[in-house]
């Protein structure tokens, strides 16, 4: 679907029993429920422009080793990586083999439209539940899990990247640390990107560094005091936030932060909430369908936009391909 032709976020056609701004069935076509969300707006066009970005021959890893996070996160299990002979399974061989068992977010990862759910109803009002994750096949699937993504070709789009944290020290001329909770509005957003002489269009897909995994690689005992306080910056969640991040049609959204949005969340009363009150995984996983990036790493991509003053870029980005992925890592690409 052309973006500019979508209508803004006070305008969007009323969803019953949903607040405004939701964009449930605005994708659907042909009777089919849209399992795609805002990557509909990665169309010919916006891909073929995009693809004009690369200039220098120049790709950049935006992907963290999938065992970088040393410090638990949430629960969730690090990577366990098992080489082997195939002589040990009855292969009369000399060769090697390897499995890996690891948890889908717990480095660079995509969070699909499945992710956040509000009383087990994902993006565009489908019903999911850990038995409807568990298909085996796509074809079978229909929910908005990140195999769905593989139909239209995975991710390609233009890349436009936010280096808050340098933008930021650049500023105000002191250092800035990522567990301080700063939240990054839309205000600032607009001013940074325009100090970088970024220009936003339809279907980009922004990447906000804040400097988190840079600092987790290797955390001093101030960063560790500062994890007692669990503040962590990142884009801020209000409904303002997601209208912005609606009104330039994104086609999805990415960073090096833990949750991309600030943490703790913040209520609309100002009250500190828990994570069932994130505002931007909400509004962006369940009620737009825009997929959220966590934890790319960015301080190659920091260096080389500084040194050449570009902060564009073709970015592709190649999930696994699995029924019903709730997550993937996101093995992306930003190429100059």
């Amino acid at each position: 679907m052309d973006p500019a032709l979508v209508p803004d976020f006070d305008n969007l056609p009323k969803v019953e029993g949903q607040p405004q701004g939701c964009t449930w069935g605005l994708f659907d076509k042909d009777g089919n429920k849209d399992v795609l969300g805002t990557l509909n707006f990665l169309t010919p066009n916006v891909v073929a422009a995009a693809a004009a970005e690369v200039k220098d021959g120049v790709s950049i890893s935006l992907n963290w080793p999938l065992n970088a996070v040393k410090i638990p996160i949430t629960g969730r299990k690090p990577p366990v990586h098992r080489p082997m002979h195939l002589n040990e399974v009855g292969v009369d061989c000399e060769i090697f083999d390897e499995e890996l068992e690891l948890n889908t977010q717990a480095s660079s990862q995509w969070d699909s439209q499945c992710h956040f759910t509000v009383n087990g109803i994902a993006y565009n009002g489908l019903r999911a539940s850990l038995e409807d994750f568990s298909v085996q096949s796509t074809a079978e699937n229909t929910l908005p899990t990140v195999d769905q993504w593989h139909a239209r070709g995975a991710i390609a789009g233009r890349g436009v990247f936010i280096d808050w944290k340098r933008y930021h020290e650049h500023i105000t001329g002191t250092p800035y640390h990522p567990l301080d909770g700063y939240r990054i509005t839309a205000e600032d957003l607009e001013k940074a990107a325009k100090h970088q002489g970024v220009e936003f269009k339809y279907g980009d897909i922004l990447i906000v560094r804040t400097g988190f995994t840079e600092m987790l690689e290797a955390p001093t005992p101030e960063d560790m005091a500062k994890f007692q306080a669990a503040k962590l910056s990142g884009v801020h969640g209000t409904e303002e936030t997601a209208r912005w991040l609606w009104n330039h049609r994104f086609a999805a959204v990415a960073g090096d932060a833990i949750a991309f949005e600030a943490l703790p969340p913040v209520k609309p009363n100002g009250t500190v909430g828990k994570m069932e009150d994130l505002v931007l995984h909400r509004w962006l996983l369940n009620q737009f369908g825009m997929p959220i990036g966590e934890l790319w790493d960015l301080r190659a991509l920091s260096e080389y936009c500084k040194r050449t003053g570009r902060y564009s870029f073709l970015l592709t980005s190649v999930p696994l391909n699995h029924p019903g992925l709730i997550a993937s890592p996101s093995n992306a690409l930003a190429l100059f």
